[in-house]
């Protein structure tokens, strides 16, 4: 008798290899110092501006947990399982944050767009 094991798609190596990364994302590497990005998610809008690309260090507004500008860690984007696209910004990707010890997981990113060069 076979048994079936059954997982989130968001769980296989062949998702994450046969995904498209140009088309529907970023890296944060690619971006300058400063650059802030506005990044609209199924429940909120963040403003998102890049202090260090090579870290993830960044400052952080919007939702909830982020009310002002907050200085955090942008760990990357994930389906919801354990596989991470380091400082990456993807649309339909949940983003991870890092402040101190917590871990802040946003809804699904809907759309990415480049603003100016300084927080307002």
């Amino acid at each position: 008798m076979k048994d079936t094991i059954c997982c989130s798609a968001a769980a296989l190596l062949d998702t994450w290899s046969s995904h498209d990364w140009d088309a529907s994302g970023l890296q944060i590497e690619s971006l300058s110092g400063l650059e802030t990005l506005s990044v609209k998610t199924r429940n909120s809008t963040y403003e998102i501006t890049v202090l260090s690309s090579q870290t993830g260090e960044v400052l952080v507004r919007g939702g909830q947990y982020f009310p002002q500008f907050t200085p955090a860690r942008l760990a990357g984007s994930s389906l919801g399982g354990s596989f991470l696209k380091l400082r990456g910004i993807y649309v339909g990707f949940n983003l991870e944050f890092r402040t101190g010890e917590r871990a802040i997981i946003t809804s699904q990113v809907q759309s990415i767009a480049k603003k100016s060069s300084l927080p307002s």
